[in-house]
Parts: C-alpha cells; structure tokens; sequence
C-alpha cells in the first residue's frame, strides 16, 4: 500500500538517492532532505491530530518507512526514530505538548531513552545531568526525550531502579559535533548528546517503566487505538522497518547491479543458475521479513482495536517476530553482497552501502535475538521468565 506520504516522497525519489550519498560525508541528512521531510509530513504520521499530526495506523506508518529507506537507509532510519515521539508524546502531559507544538506543530524531537544519565529529585521538578549515545537526527530537533536513571541526593541511581523519560529544550543540552564517525548509517547523524544540571519541571518527566508497560497511557486516559499500543511494539517497528526497507533497496541496487554485469571469464551473470537461484532465495526472504513484520503490526493492532490489552506473551512473540524479520531481511543481503564479486567493496558503490547500513541497523539494541528469544519461548512452556528478562517486551 502506498500512502500519501510515500507518495510525495517516491516523487521525488531521485533527489532523496542524490543526497544520500552527500549525507554519508556530511555525516547527518543533507537540509534538502531534511525539508523535504518536514514538507511531507513524515514525522507528523503517528502525531495527535489535534496538533496537525494523522494518526496513521502502524502499517501505514511502517510502509512508509519502508519506502523511504529503500531510497536512503539513513532517512528511513530517522524517520523511523524520530517519527516515533510524537506517538509517546500523544500521552504525555498536555502542558509539554503545547511546549513542543504549540507555536509549529512541525516540530522534530529527537531521543535517545537509554538510561545513560541521572535526574536528582528537586523542588518542583529534577536537576539532571549525563551523557546520552546515537541521537538519531539530532541536528533537525528542538526538543529530545532522554532516559534516565532517578537518583539519590548524591546523584547516584536509586535502588530498585527507575527509569524516567526526561523531555528538554534544544537549550539544555549540548549536541557533540564530531561523535558520529561510523561505517554504517552515516548519513543517521546520531550524535551524542551532553546534559549539565539541567532543571527539568515535573511536567516533562514521564516514569519510563510506566510507559514501557502501558500505564502511562491508561494513566493519561487514551482512547484511541493508536496510543493504546505497547511502546515495544511501536518503537520497534520503526526501526526494524528502516531496516527491512534497506535490504528491498539493496535488491534492487543488486539487481541493476547484475543486470548487465559479466564475471572474471566474460559470461554473464544472468546465464548463471546458482547466482540466480541465491537472487530468488534472498528475495524471497527480504519479502517475507516485510510481510510479516506487517502482519504483526496488523495483528497487534486489531487486538487493540476490539479493546484487548495484549498479554505478557503476545508482546514477547510480537517482539520475536519483529526481531526475527529484521535478521532475515539482513542475512538475505549478506546473500546478496557475496554474489556481487570484488568491484561491490568499492566505495561509492550503492549496494556496499546499502550493506552497511543494514549491518549497522542491525546492531541496535532493539534488534538482540538472544534474550527475546530465550523470554518468548519460556512463555510458550508456560514459564515465567525472570523480571530482567522482561525489559523492552
């Protein structure tokens, strides 16, 4: 299905592929594509309508997604990112959204929510202090959500843990200009970011636990499907979808690629029945991680929809197929980039690149098979898995 967004974005296809490779220097998105972004709306999708947002369905969402990574993974990847907030922002404190979009509903925020800072408790609100890794598009935000561990008077995390999710201004913290030097998904700018004794008002603090198993939605009494959704399953599925989206734009680069191509002894490539038979496996493959991370979408969605809570155990298998579509998409490259022959590792080169930026998407956090794996199953044997293994699921 092709939503209004992709379509305004596959028209103008080949500027986002011009400019993706400009990002790969630039080591963030070009303006241009940045622009174009905010024009079509792509990170308003999942956004409030009562703040100019359309409330797509986590399909459309993750279609659109998909597109635009096909065209340049690292669009596909903030997208994917950044387009998730304005969902968790939909059951936020209202006084914070009014903050963020009140005078232009256009407005990016960026994260990272990995606890990699403290928030002291203070009069009337936190003082908080870190430093936070891969801020996907940081560079074209003006607010971030940062997670963080809540503290004790002398600045060391509390025991039991908390996590909070802490939403700041563009002024209260500091973007680190040259820490985004990678192989992969250059083009993300995912820089880190610096917070010194920021005071952060109650308002624009959200308890992370809550938000990760669904009270702080019940809390904020929403009623639309779409905010009803389980944080790990729509924020997953931004990402796995950027990925999946890639590996379809690295079959069709691949594929142009063997087109015409001949190999050391002067046959081509496509009188080749082995290296066609590895084409049809692996795009088989690539379309089968897309179809069924939609079809998880679809499913988690349609149990929502008829006002079900989903169980413990269908977010662990929601997340494992999530998980599983993403690694199947990337293996059916690697398939791919081992058929290419030696001319591919050129730089320059678009399927060496699309190559990379799976392999770096794959390394996020969200992607690690084993405890997802190992948490779905003992909830198949009717085991309870243990309280650690519960996290993100």
């Amino acid at each position: 299905m092709t939503t209004p967004v992709l379509e305004k974005l596959l028209a103008n296809a080949d500027q986002i592929r011009i400019d993706a490779q400009e990002a790969e220097r630039l080591c963030k998105l070009t303006p241009r594509t940045a622009a174009l972004l905010r024009d079509v709306g792509m990170i308003k999708m999942l956004q409030p309508k009562r703040y100019g947002g359309q409330e797509a369905t986590p399909r459309e969402f993750a279609e659109t997604v998909m597109g635009l990574a096909a065209l340049d993974p690292a669009a596909g990847w903030v997208s994917g990112v950044v387009g998730v907030h304005p969902w968790q922002l939909g059951f936020a404190d209202p006084t914070v959204r009014d903050e963020i979009w009140g005078e232009d509903d256009n407005t990016w925020v960026a994260s990272p929510y990995a606890p990699q800072g403290v928030a002291v408790t203070v009069d009337g609100g936190y003082r908080l202090s870190g430093r936070w890794q891969f801020s996907s598009g940081t560079d074209y935000c003006r607010w971030v959500i940062l997670g963080a561990m809540l503290g004790d008077c002398d600045g060391k995390p509390q025991m039991p843990p908390t996590m909070l999710h802490v939403i700041l201004p563009r002024s209260d913290y500091e973007i680190v200009a040259d820490s985004w030097d990678t192989v992969g998904l250059r083009g993300t700018g995912s820089k880190d970011l610096i917070v010194r004794e920021a005071f952060v008002p109650n308002h624009r603090v959200m308890n992370g636990d809550h938000v990760l198993n669904g009270q702080a939605q019940t809390e904020a009494g929403c009623q639309e499907t779409l905010y009803r959704l389980p944080w790990s399953h729509v924020f997953p599925l931004g990402i796995t979808s950027a990925i999946i989206g890639a590996a379809e734009g690295a079959l069709s680069a691949h594929l142009e690629y063997q087109r015409s191509r001949s190999d050391a002894m002067g046959a081509a490539v496509r009188d080749d029945p082995i290296l066609l038979y590895a084409i049809g496996e692996a795009s088989a493959d690539i379309d089968a991680a897309r179809n069924e991370l939609l079809t998880n979408a679809d499913r988690m969605w349609s149990l929502v929809a008829a006002g079900d809570t989903p169980t413990f155990e269908q977010r662990a298998l929601g997340r494992r197929t999530q998980v599983r579509a993403a690694w199947r998409a990337v293996n059916a490259v690697d398939s791919l980039f081992a058929r290419s022959g030696g001319n591919a590792i050129r730089h320059g080169g678009t399927v060496q690149r699309y190559w990379r930026d799976v392999h770096a998407g794959l390394n996020h956090v969200i992607h690690v098979p084993s405890t997802v794996y190992q948490t779905a199953t003992l909830v198949q044997l009717g085991i309870d898995p243990p309280a650690k293994m519960k996290f993100m699921i």
